[in-house]
């Protein structure tokens, strides 16, 4: 059973001014996505629709401090498509710390927004979600996952951990080489947190993800993306139709 209060929500999302262990927590974080996981899934599903020139607008909701929008501009300049990111952090701290880390990168945007209310100026081709929905009360996760499918032009992509038993004792496993308490509280607290593979699925049909393709990854990640105007197609190459879809 998922354990989650919004009234006791994890160490990181407290109301605090930026400070060296906010700092250290997400320079964590950074490193769990890089190893564990999240910079993979962006890889795999992203980069197969970034090959083709031109210009590719992302919003990247939940950006904690913007390592994967880094990756996603990144990813663009190696295959010759200028990659503009819309990245949305609603945690005042956290949103200066990565306003920050990404000063030096044109191409990504740091917007301070909750990304329950928030609208983009422009429509982006993409919108993404990484490690953020477990965050958020079962309601406002559905409520996220269909603005993500009506702004978005051409896809969307929401990562995040699953709750099981072996994906737990995993992160728990995994929490005691972290010496921030931070860090260790909240890997925790997520595991528990996290939403099922069954209650995903629910929750981003239920959201109008009519045709979305989910697949679980290394380390207790689940992904499931939605594609269309031919995007759908490529990634199908990348994977050799892995990720089957619910319906057709």
């Amino acid at each position: 059973m998922r354990r989650f209060d919004p009234d006791d929500p994890e160490m990181m999302d407290r109301p605090q001014p930026v400070s060296p262990a906010l700092e250290r927590d997400l320079a964590n974080l950074r490193g769990l996505n890089r190893w564990f996981g999240a910079c993979r899934i962006v890889r795999r599903v992203l980069g197969p629709v970034l090959r083709g020139g031109g210009t590719v607008r992302i919003a990247d909701l939940c950006s904690g401090t913007g390592d994967l929008p880094r990756l996603m501009v990144g990813l663009g300049r190696q295959q010759g498509t200028e990659v503009q990111v819309e990245a949305v952090e609603g945690h005042p701290a956290t949103w200066e710390i990565g306003r920050k880390f990404c000063e030096d990168e044109t191409g990504i945007s740091f917007v301070h927004g909750d990304v329950r209310t928030w609208e983009p100026e422009r429509q982006p081709d993409w919108v993404v979600c990484s490690l953020a929905l477990h965050h958020f009360t079962r309601e406002d996760a559905i409520h996220i996952l269909t603005k993500m499918r009506r702004m978005a032009r051409c896809g969307v992509l929401l990562a995040d951990l699953e709750r099981n038993w072996w994906a737990t004792a995993g992160i728990y496993a995994a929490s005691v080489f972290y010496r921030e308490p931070m860090t260790v509280e909240d890997m925790r607290r997520s595991a528990r947190a996290a939403f099922s593979w069954e209650e995903l699925r629910e929750m981003t049909a239920a959201a109008g993800w009519e045709k979305g393709r989910q697949k679980r990854f290394w380390y207790g990640r689940q992904a499931v993306w939605e594609a269309w105007d031919g995007h759908e197609a490529q990634i199908c190459r990348k994977w050799n139709v892995e990720g089957r879809p619910w319906n057709g």
